[in-house]
């Protein structure tokens, strides 16, 4: 497998006489052919700012630097594919930050390009050439002439065709899971946030928060829009804002006159669960599915990432459970990292997180972030690193009943996992 290089002007090749390398948190390790698939469909090659591309070489069996300015390559991978190993760099200048994206490790092997990854979920239905560019804008057109007065619409807008977001499409597209954004404030202070970082902190975020606080008014004609068919699912909390259980009262309003209208779809909220009585309001209001960020089931790992703000993992644990109790079907998002996520701590604690707290999916999300700046904030490890491939055979084993996945699921899907 030959390593995959960036000239300066970006254009991509590879290198027969240097085999390719990928990193385990700050380790520089060979790839495994097991653990390599072609390249998905969806997938993006970038090459890693102020790097050089390192290989071993094939005459003396030492790992180098390539010669030349040649700038490492990694690939985005798209929704149902879990990653395995960051792609093998240096970096040229330890004080520049990647920005936040999840880079995964790309060879190229047998006439085609390959990347250390392992798919976890059906990739078709988050797939970008499903979307397509001239019926959304029509799409976002005939929605805006409708509502002109909601600025829920307005905002998703630029969302959909300026972000790209593939959530904020499906709200204009009425299909599948649909977005409905509901507050600009948060209760913590994600090293990674997506939608706002402090000024100094070296990444700019890729994406702008929303700065309005909507009425329940215009929640409820987002939410009666998209709830047209049994499978669909309208969320709040969405990478263009805060906390959403921050807004809980506006929710709670919104959801009730929904469900006094319409029993179609399910509402799911995408949250950090640390403000454990106001989801205790939203999940009596009758909400379906809840999905809760989280990176760490250890607390100082947890407490590092998030920052948060009155709030403790005690209280998402708490929130989950009661949202299980309740009949929610509950899953988290798990922003994962070679090296990090695979620590022997951090899969046992997991474990016992998941039977605790009756978890249905355990949605794998490769993390956004500079490697460097997040290995410099978190934990050292206690164990041994397993491995991300190992990792994810160990949650099949141990928690046989709870599905490894990438995204939210309808209820209807997890009778067929079972059956399956």
């Amino acid at each position: 497998m030959n390593v995959v290089y960036a000239d300066p002007s970006g254009n991509v090749f590879d290198h027969p006489d240097y085999e390719a390398l990928g990193r385990s948190a700050d380790q520089i390790v060979e790839l495994l052919e097991e653990e390599l698939i072609p390249l998905p469909e969806g997938a993006t090659l970038v090459s890693l700012p102020h790097t050089r591309a390192v290989g071993i070489n094939t005459e003396t069996g030492e790992m180098e630097v390539l010669p030349g300015e040649y700038a490492a390559v990694g690939a985005l991978l798209p929704q149902g594919f879990t990653r395995l190993m960051l792609p093998g760099y240096v970096k040229t200048d330890k004080e520049e930050k990647f920005p936040l994206f999840g880079y995964t490790a790309v060879v190229w092997k047998d006439g085609a390009f390959y990347v250390a990854a392992e798919q976890c979920d059906d990739p078709e239905p988050w797939n970008p050439r499903n979307c397509d560019p001239d019926e959304l804008e029509v799409s976002v057109e005939k929605l805006r002439a409708r509502y002109p007065e909601n600025r829920l619409y307005e905002h998703l807008s630029k969302c959909a065709l300026e972000y790209e977001c593939l959530t904020a499409s499906n709200t204009f597209l009425n299909r599948w899971e649909g977005a409905v954004p509901v507050s600009f404030s948060c209760n913590a202070g994600c090293f990674g946030c997506i939608s706002e970082q402090p000024d100094d902190s070296g990444f700019p975020a890729p994406q702008t928060r929303m700065n309005f606080k909507p009425q329940a008014k215009e929640l409820a004609e987002v939410m009666l829009e998209h709830l047209k068919t049994p499978d669909s699912i309208i969320s709040f909390g969405q990478g263009c804002e805060g906390e959403p259980s921050t807004q809980a009262k506006l929710i709670i309003e919104a959801m009730r006159e929904v469900r006094s209208r319409t029993d179609m779809g399910y509402i799911n909220i995408n949250t950090n669960a640390g403000l454990s009585d106001h989801i205790r309001g939203i999940v009596d209001a009758g909400l379906d599915l809840m999905r809760v960020s989280t990176i760490s089931a250890l607390d100082d790992h947890y407490n590092a990432y998030y920052k948060p703000r009155g709030y403790t993992l005690a209280n998402v644990e708490k929130s989950l459970k009661y949202a299980t109790s309740k009949g929610v079907i509950t899953s988290i998002n798990y922003l994962i990292f070679p090296g990090v996520t695979d620590r022997e701590e951090e899969v046992e604690a997991m474990i016992e997180f998941v039977r605790r707290t009756g978890l249905r999916l355990i949605q794998m999300r490769n993390l956004n972030i500079d490697p460097e700046s997040y290995l410099n904030l978190i934990p050292k490890a206690q164990g041994d690193i397993l491995g991300m491939k190992q990792m994810l055979e160990i949650y099949r084993e141990e928690l046989p009943d709870v599905v490894i996945g990438s995204y939210t699921h309808i209820p209807a899907f997890f009778d067929r996992a079972q059956r399956a």
